[in-house]
């Protein structure tokens, strides 16, 4: 519902000041294009294109020039420590890796928020713990809200605010 991509029974949902019921469906994925970052457990990569291709994807389709996407791509890549990585393709790749580079194709149209559906929850804990850190380093520096999914309370618990869901009552 927050990202758009379903109706809200009841209530509005209002993101860079447009009510996002009251847009059309290319209007809703404009809107997510220029205000919205997405991350999922799973990361949604495209196999055929290589790790800085799939970072670039987001800008190409708001119009940037192919050079300027791949150099803000490519600084995020840097931040992530994936700039040595950028030519492979995602068979190449750990499971921490394609979950950087998920994380990079969020973050490379600078987003007021990226949404995050257990964006560690198919990865080992040393790696999670890590891609949290760089989530929350990232947010620090680039000025990104967060809004989180997850079922791991140990991470949850370095959010600046948790929210649960108990028997569908928001607490």
């Amino acid at each position: 519902i927050l990202g758009g991509l379903d109706h809200p029974s009841k209530g509005n949902v209002v993101v860079g000041g447009h009510e996002m019921t009251k847009l059309s469906d290319a209007q809703r994925s404009h809107l997510r294009n220029r205000y919205l970052g997405f991350v999922y457990q799973f990361h949604h990569l495209l196999p055929e294109f290589t790790v800085l291709e799939n970072t670039c994807i987001p800008l190409l389709l708001r119009g940037v020039k192919v050079q300027d996407a791949q150099q803000k791509a490519l600084s995020l890549l840097e931040k992530v420590g994936l700039a040595t990585r950028q030519k492979h393709k995602l068979g190449e790749l750990s499971g921490g890796e394609r979950q950087r580079t998920a994380i990079v194709r969020a973050l490379v149209t600078d987003p007021l928020c990226v949404l995050a559906d257990e964006p560690t929850g198919n990865l080992d804990s040393k790696t999670s713990e890590r891609v949290y850190e760089m989530m929350l380093e990232l947010n620090r520096e680039l000025s990104t809200s967060l809004v989180i999914v997850t079922h791991d309370l140990h991470l949850a618990s370095k959010m600046d605010r948790v929210l649960t869901l108990e028997n569908g009552v928001l607490n």
